[in-house]
C-alpha cells in the first residue's frame, strides 16, 4: 500500500528560554498509507498536538525527514508549507472556526478562494460539498443559524471541497453532545469508505475506536502503534 506520510526520525524541540528546551518529540518513526483511518492518542504532554502540527504543516520539525505524498516537506519554506496545507490537507477543528458573518456556502468556498478558483466554479464546487454532508438545506444559514452538528458538518464541507489527500480532524466531537458526536463519526465512516484518508487526533477512547488504527504517544515517543481490534463500525454507532 502507498504511503501518504512517512516520519523518519522527526524530533521537534521547543526553546523555553535560557538553556531550557523541551524536547516534544523524540525521534518518531511513523508510516500512514493512503486511505488509512489513524487515531492519534496520548496524555497532555505526550506530543501528539505537535505531531498533528507537523503533519499538517503548521509546524516543522528540528531533525529528520518528513515525506507527504513523497514531497519532502520537512525542507520547505513557509509559502511552499501553505500551497501544500491549503490543497492536500482538509481540517477539522474542535471549535468549528467558521466565519460567524458568512454563511454556509461562503465559509466551504474559502479555501477555494485561496486556490484562486473562479467564482462559478466555487459555488458549484461548494453547494456539492454542502450537499454531500447533507446539507443542502442550510447554504445560506449563518454559524448562529445551526446546531453544532450542523456546524462541524459545515467544517467538515470546507475540508473536503478541495478534494485534499487526508483529513486532519483535531477533537472534531470535542464541543458536541454524546449524540451529535456519534453522527459526525458516522459521517468520518462514510468519507472513509468512500475513499478518504482520515487521521484523527483524540483523548477520548470511544472516538478512538472508529478508526482501523491507534498510535498512542507518550513523552514524545511512539508507546504503541496496532490495529483497533473492537471498532465501533458504522451499524454501532447507530445502535448505540
Amino acid at each position: 500500500m502507498e504511503n501518504i506520510i512517512e516520519f523518519k526520525n522527526i524530533v521537534k524541540t521547543y526553546d523555553m528560554g535560557g538553556a531550557e528546551q523541551v524536547m516534544a518529540l523524540q525521534g518518531v518513526s511513523v508510516n500512514i498509507a493512503k486511505n488509512e483511518y489513524v487515531a492519534i492518542m496520548g496524555p497532555s504532554g505526550s506530543g501528539k498536538s505537535t505531531l498533528m502540527n507537523i503533519i499538517g504543516c503548521l509546524d516543522t520539525p528540528t531533525s529528520g525527514q518528513y515525506l507527504f505524498n513523497g514531497l519532502n516537506v520537512s525542507e520547505m519554506n513557509d509559502n511552499e508549507l501553505a500551497k501544500i496545507r491549503n490543497r492536500e490537507i482538509g481540517f477539522v477543528f474542535q471549535t468549528f472556526n467558521l466565519l460567524a458573518r458568512s454563511d454556509s456556502l461562503h465559509n466551504v468556498e474559502l479555501p477555494l478562494i485561496y486556490a484562486g478558483v473562479p467564482s462559478a466554479e466555487r459555488k458549484r464546487r461548494a453547494t456539492e460539498t454542502l450537499q454531500h454532508v447533507q446539507l443542502g438545506d442550510r447554504i445560506h444559514h449563518k454559524p448562529n443559524e445551526l446546531s453544532g452538528g450542523q456546524r462541524q458538518r459545515v467544517a467538515v464541507a470546507r475540508a473536503l471541497v478541495t478534494n485534499p489527500s487526508i483529513i486532519l480532524a483535531d477533537e472534531p466531537t470535542g464541543n458536541l453532545d454524546s449524540k451529535t458526536g456519534e453522527e459526525i463519526m458516522m459521517l468520518f465512516e462514510e468519507l472513509h469508505r468512500q475513499g478518504n484518508t482520515i487521521i484523527l487526533v483524540t483523548h477520548e477512547p470511544d472516538i478512538a475506536e472508529h478508526a482501523h488504527r491507534t498510535i498512542r504517544l507518550r513523552d514524545g515517543h511512539i508507546e504503541s502503534d496496532e490495529p483497533v481490534t473492537r471498532r465501533r463500525t458504522y451499524t454501532a454507532a447507530k445502535a448505540s
